[in-house]
């Protein structure tokens, strides 16, 4: 059996009583990072029984190997922290498994997602989940002239990295659209910006940050 296992986005504290009893009776954990893994479980004094990696590099080979176990154990799956397979690697496990009827099943916790529209000072009936823009320049670009078309609500990510360039383009691509800013959510940090692009820009304090956007939809 395969369980997919929520984990804390920021304070520590948020994971369920739930994914705890699942990570201390797992035969096995897979991760993207056993450090990151391993650091939140023994804050809870859990020790996994065995580590196995899935992260962007794994092959198909890789993950056949990780379908086999799930066949013959009680299995959990972890991101570095929110929900696995959400914009994280994991949705070929689940591809693979499916197609071998093996039980897959979810244990709900912290979600950047719900969090952001969580935070919204207008009601979302419904948006465009863009997630991740294309870092390469030219796709990026044909990127942002298809969403200045889009007149639904979006919800935007990026690297932490991209925090301002993320902000500048949309000053430049979405100058008369509202957005929300949500920073380093669940962390001591926490910010959340409201208002136009260039008003956000302003009040930026942060040069990197876990973040995530939602352009409301334009009227």
């Amino acid at each position: 059996m395969l369980t997919l296992i929520a984990t804390p986005i920021g304070r520590t504290d948020e994971i369920t009583l739930r994914s705890l009893e699942l990570l201390k009776t797992a035969d096995v954990v897979i991760c993207e990072s056993t450090k990151e893994t391993s650091k939140l479980l023994k804050s809870f004094d859990i020790r996994a029984k065995k580590y196995e990696v899935l992260d962007e590099h794994s092959t198909s080979e890789d993950v056949l190997e990780l379908c086999e176990i799930c066949k013959e154990q009680n299995v959990v799956l972890v991101s570095d922290c929110g929900t696995p397979n959400f914009c994280d690697p994991g949705f070929q496990l689940v591809q693979a498994c499916r197609k071998e009827n093996i039980k897959i099943q979810s244990a709900l916790g912290a979600s950047s997602l719900m969090g952001l529209i969580s935070l919204s000072s207008e009601r979302i009936y419904h948006f465009y989940f863009k997630g991740f823009i294309p870092a390469e320049n030219v796709a990026r670009e044909k990127e942002w002239l298809n969403l200045k078309k889009n007149k639904d609500n979006i919800i935007l990510m990026d690297t932490p990295y991209r925090l301002k360039k993320m902000v500048d383009e949309c000053c430049l691509h979405l100058a008369d659209r509202k957005i929300l800013l949500t920073l380093n959510l669940s962390q001591d940090d926490e910010t959340v910006l409201e208002g136009t692009p260039l008003k956000i820009k302003e009040q930026l304090k942060f040069d990197k940050a876990e973040f995530m956007i939602l352009v409301y939809a334009k009227s």
